[in-house]
């Protein structure tokens, strides 16, 4: 304990340190106070969201502003969806790829497009989440009027959002677009928290507590997977630069075992409505379809789970082929005079690397599938399904990811002003790349 409030003394005694601690906490609370306002116009005991699946899933990220009818209900979300599409862009275009290639300058034009293809993405899914999800008994003014003016509202609030996230990440400590994704899923965690302790009430005390005993081993699970990596050594040949030599020492080259973060979670989710959707179009007409629509309806059946984890083994092995290239990495390596003990420069070391990223990323997407349905093993046990959710799933492993992110920043303060660490022994490694979209 001594230690640790020694530990917070170090952090608050390095001004730029605590100004960005500072930074970030203002924004957050303006961030969480917009989720609350509500859309003008709309009546908020007359909405009846339906926030099953994605949108359970979205409502979750959004801190609950989207079952809300908020300023803010569509909050990051599209941002992060116009970066995916980009990302892949970049990997399937040469045009896109040149620009990436291009430096500084090169990617101020990928965030120029991003942001306005967010805008884009923004105002689309504004028309659909104003036409669904708020029904014309919850307005107080005309459907139309209120259909116009909220576009532009919701629209600005998305912008809002991004430029909230920018702040934190250029005056703020961390990544700033995770940042507010995981306030969004800390926010719900109280509730869901004080939820399961009342379902179980006194009777059911000694479950609740093993229930947060088991939340505890599954956040060091997750932690685990997301940084656990495969070292593989390297040797780089010495050279000489005037009268000094450099080079020739031992290195290793981490490959994460989960490179691809929750990214085969997120499109794995995506597609898991397909089923019960394509069934539906024939469940008055056939029996054995509304058999099917009702059990892919239901996240916690076999089948339903069973089909999303292979998703995402084939989503995590395509993501991380996409996301690591042997070839490049071996490229590198070779023109910066370094080799594989054991392995011939070029071709022979890029096999090698793609050798071990299959053999690390089957078990890392065995593992990831595990902790994507462990929600729905945890809701068979009688547990509430808010609680649940934080068994596993793309909100624990972005809650992890970004607290480690942020863990490492502070860490990287403390050590350039030669104070102590965070731990005793190693240090606190950043997430993997694509974690939090």
């Amino acid at each position: 304990m001594k230690r640790l409030i020694q530990t917070f003394k170090n952090i608050f005694s390095i001004e730029e340190l605590r100004t960005r601690i500072l930074n970030t906490l203002l924004i957050i609370t303006v961030f969480r106070l917009g989720s609350y306002l509500v859309l003008p116009g709309v009546e908020p005991s007359k909405l009846n969201v339906n926030t099953s699946g994605l949108l359970g899933l979205l409502d979750t990220f959004l801190g609950g502003a989207y079952s809300k009818a908020s300023i803010f209900a569509l909050g990051i979300m599209p941002y992060i969806s116009a970066s995916i599409a980009i990302q892949l862009l970049t990997m399937a275009l040469p045009y896109f790829q040149k620009m990436q290639k291009e430096g500084e300058s090169g990617r101020k034009k990928l965030n120029q497009i991003t942001r306005i293809l967010a805008v884009v993405v923004t105002i689309a899914q504004a028309v659909g989440y104003l036409t669904v999800t708020v029904p014309s008994e919850a307005l107080l003014v005309d459907r139309s009027f209120f259909t116009i003016t909220s576009i532009f509202i919701v629209t600005a609030g998305t912008i809002f959002c991004m430029w909230l996230g920018e702040r934190i990440t250029e005056r703020g400590i961390g990544n700033g677009i995770s940042m507010l994704i995981m306030i969004g899923i800390v926010s719900r965690f109280p509730g869901a928290i004080i939820g399961e302790a009342m379902s179980r009430g006194t009777s059911g005390l000694l479950i609740f507590v093993v229930e947060i005993v088991a939340l505890f081993f599954v956040v060091m699970g997750a932690v685990a997977l997301t940084q656990a990596v495969r070292r593989v050594p390297t040797q780089y040949a010495k050279q000489v630069v005037g009268n000094k030599i450099g080079g020739g020492q031992r290195q290793y080259l981490p490959l994460k075992l989960n490179t691809a973060g929750v990214m085969p979670i997120i499109f794995a989710q995506a597609l898991m409505f397909i089923p019960s959707f394509l069934a539906g179009q024939f469940a008055e007409k056939s029996a054995t379809a509304s058999s099917i629509a009702t059990i892919f309806s239901d996240y916690t059946s076999w089948q339903y789970n069973v089909l999303f984890g292979v998703l995402i083994i084939v989503f995590t092995f395509f993501y991380t082929a996409i996301a690591v290239s042997p070839q490049q990495i071996a490229d590198d390596m070779k023109r910066g005079g370094g080799f594989i003990p054991g392995v011939k420069p070029g071709q022979a070391t890029s096999d090698f690397i793609g050798t071990v990223l299959d053999r690390i990323t089957l078990p890392g997407g065995i593992l990831l599938a595990i902790v994507a349905i462990l929600p729905s093993i945890a809701s068979l046990f009688g547990m509430t399904r808010g609680f649940a959710q934080f068994f596993g799933g793309t909100s624990l492993l972005i809650m992890v990811g970004v607290v480690l992110d942020t863990l490492q920043q502070i860490e990287s303060y403390l050590l350039m002003k030669r104070y102590e660490g965070l731990m005793k022994s190693g240090r606190v490694e950043g997430r993997t790349a694509g974690v939090a979209a």
